[in-house]
């Protein structure tokens, strides 16, 4: 009997991993298609709940509406976004609630904040999220046409089923599909916003961080629920004569 290829084992090995730290995330996050939740329920487990939609929208709307109504100083619109970050890290911190949520806005929004400072251009409190969106919808259709749809590799973890998915043609098309849709998702807000950050005026910088709003939540949410009935539709949950002991 012939040995298996080291290559193949350290592929198999590395995807395994990745995808186990992808369906980690997903899970962590709500979305594990094993759960059988509502479409529903998993949406808004996926945003947050309202804490979650707070938390992800006040500190970009704080920006957006002070720096329309006084562009100048800059960093009172960055402060008080920053500040608002802040305060919802703070309370789940004493809440004893999971911070991670918090903490990733809170950091995303420093960082943003500081490079915008050091330029003088408030156009650059988006960078961060422009940067986050090419690589995203790159990282989703490159995965998806190469046969090794992150989707895939996360929901076969979740499932228990590893990169068996693989050799379904049925789940690789689905997982090709929902990847393209992702990056879709994505190279629309790149495809949208970059322009209003290279044309750098007041009223630009105004509509890009409108627009970044709008293309938030309002199209993640519609496509996390259309991914979600997909895996459900390619896992369909056992009936329950079949779960229950034979007598």
């Amino acid at each position: 009997m012939s040995a298996p290829e080291p290559g193949a084992e350290r592929e198999q090995s590395a995807s395994e991993v990745f995808g186990a730290a992808l369906g980690g995330a997903a899970r962590r996050a709500g979305l594990d298609p094993a759960d059988h939740g509502s479409t529903h329920k998993v949406v808004w487990s996926a945003i947050g709940g309202w804490r979650g939609i707070l938390e992800s929208v006040l500190p970009s709307l704080a920006f957006v509406v002070l720096f329309t109504l006084q562009p100048e100083p800059l960093i009172l619109a960055l402060g008080v976004s920053v500040g608002l970050a802040a305060v919802f890290t703070v309370i789940r911190l004493v809440q004893k609630s999971p911070p991670s949520a918090a903490l990733g806005g809170l950091a995303a929004a420093a960082a943003a904040a500081a490079l915008a400072l050091f330029t003088g251009r408030a156009q650059d409190n988006f960078v961060p999220g422009l940067i986050t969106n090419a690589a995203y919808g790159t990282a989703m259709l490159v995965s998806a046409l190469i046969g090794w749809s992150l989707i895939g590799l996360a929901v076969g973890f979740l499932m228990g089923e590893g990169t068996a998915w693989r050799a379904d043609r049925r789940k690789r098309r689905a997982f090709l599909w929902l990847g393209i849709a992702w990056a879709i998702l994505f190279y629309a807000r790149l495809a949208v916003q970059l322009p209003l950050y290279l044309a750098g005026t007041e009223q630009a910088t105004s509509l890009l961080g409108t627009l970044k709003l709008i293309m938030g939540l309002p199209l993640f949410a519609p496509l996390i629920a259309v991914t979600w009935l997909v895996v459900r539709a390619l896992y369909p949950r056992a009936p329950a004569h079949e779960d229950a002991p034979a007598a």
